[in-house]
């Protein structure tokens, strides 16, 4: 427990997940609602149980359903599904509230703000409980422009970056926070190529020396595009979980995600931005009943438990999303995912290809097995387009790398070996005497 729910403070404010709600209650309630509907169809003498009729693939299953139904009470089956549905249906709601009205909130001592510019700030996580001196390996982080950026420092003990810090690194985390009035109107290339490069050049500033670069998730992607190029401004990259063949895998998500940014264009039009709930659906439409399995096991869960103070951790972040500018939406939706341009050698940022076959420094490709949200092979695409990359293949999954029991071994270790083999050669803090901390507004 926090020390702010300890003492009894009230929340800053109420809990608004698991967003967007209506859509999670519907998805869950059509599929429970639908077992029952179809039950009258199983009946043995049903049109649909005399033809025998499934796809080839579920040939099997329905053939064992069928013998099992053959053999049980036509009566007590349906009082038994019909029980199950409710069960299920009065868990999920005491989930949702004991994840509502749980005491648990984020409360860490936060990482010195050192430049800004807009809505961007670059946070140093190496400064948090030291003297203020500028040493260690420096490491510019780069995570996703979908989510907040502070999945990377979640909670006193589930925080990467300040695992990093521990270890001789100087991790710079880079915090998008949500568009403002300043980038209301901003590109990729208005990312990159403005905000992500003047939060290097402070970073390269305060060091005297080129940092390392990690990118996590679509912010591997802004990584690879300020990688190539500030090449000589940046001593090695890494990529986690970054996907760059958006049609690496035979799934619908291509289609989905062109089919959404038709829909949408009128709301992103009139607002100028792809909103939290919309973001947060297409999430959804890769799994529609996650969200219902995720809060009936945790209603089961003890509320004082690790476990559950985690689980509330991540949904308050998962809830806390900041929406994309309308460009950006569009460049990712039917760009990366419709038209496929980063595998095809057609994404440009500033007029020039982001070509990874370009790249040339040492960098590693964390490519998590089980992730469910960037298909392996879109990410082992982008590693196989890199000389020399190397590559790891953990059975971990997407969110799971950062927040995970077993990320420490499978992600977090590798990554700082790595990071402090590429460093070694730094030689401390050079920062010149007298410079000030660099700030833009």
């Amino acid at each position: 427990m926090t020390q702010r729910a300890a003492s009894g403070a009230a929340p800053t404010a109420p809990r608004l997940g698991p967003r967007p709600l209506p859509l999670h209650l519907t998805a869950a309630a059509l599929a429970w609602t639908s077992s029952l509907a179809a039950l009258p169809l199983l009946r043995q003498d049903s049109p649909l149980w005399k033809a025998g009729s499934a796809q080839p693939s579920h040939a099997e299953t329905a053939a064992n359903l069928r013998q099992n139904l053959a053999a049980s009470d036509p009566e007590a089956f349906a009082e038994a599904l019909g029980r199950e549905a409710r069960t299920r249906a009065l868990a999920l709601l005491d989930g949702i509230l004991a994840y509502r009205r749980h005491p648990y909130r984020r409360d860490l001592t936060p990482a010195p703000c050192v430049w800004a510019e807009g809505s961007t700030r670059l946070l140093d996580y190496g400064a948090i409980g030291a003297d203020g001196a500028d040493g260690g390996i420096p490491v510019l982080v780069v995570p996703s422009l979908v989510n907040r950026a502070y999945i990377l420092d979640l909670d006193a003990e589930t925080s990467l970056l300040r695992w990093l810090a521990a270890r001789g690194l100087r991790p710079y985390l880079v915090d998008w926070d949500r568009p403002g009035a300043a980038e209301r109107g901003f590109t990729l290339t208005d990312y990159i190529a403005g905000r992500l490069e003047g939060a290097l050049e402070a970073v390269r500033d305060r060091h005297q020396a080129p940092p390392l670069v990690i990118g996590y998730c679509m912010g591997g992607n802004l990584a690879l595009a300020l990688a190539l190029r500030r090449h000589d401004d940046i001593a090695g990259l890494a990529l986690m979980a970054t996907p760059w063949d958006f049609h690496a895998e035979a799934d619908r998500s291509a289609a989905l995600a062109v089919a959404a940014a038709a829909a949408l264009s009128p709301s992103m039009d009139a607002l100028g931005e792809m909103t939290i709930d919309a973001i947060q659906s297409l999430f959804a439409s890769l799994d529609p009943l996650l969200v219902a399995r995720k809060f009936i096991g945790f209603s089961r869960l003890d509320p004082n438990s690790r476990k559950a103070r985690l689980f509330v951790a991540l949904e308050d972040w998962l809830n806390d999303g900041v929406p994309l500018t309308a460009p950006v939406a569009r460049e990712c939706l039917i760009g990366w995912y419709g038209e496929n341009t980063p595998a095809r050698g057609h994404w440009r940022i500033a007029g020039r290809p982001v070509d990874p076959a370009a790249l040339k420094m040492p960098s590693l490709c964390l490519i998590p097995a089980q992730d469910r949200i960037v298909p392996p092979a879109s990410a082992a695409a982008l590693g196989a387009a890199i000389p020399g990359a190397q590559d790891l293949q953990p059975p971990i999954g997407h969110i799971g790398m950062v927040v995970s029991g077993g990320a420490k071994d499978r992600i977090w270790s590798p990554l700082a070996e790595w990071l402090l083999a590429r460093g070694a050669g730094h030689t401390g803090p050079r920062k010149r005497a007298g410079a000030k901390t660099v700030k833009k507004t």
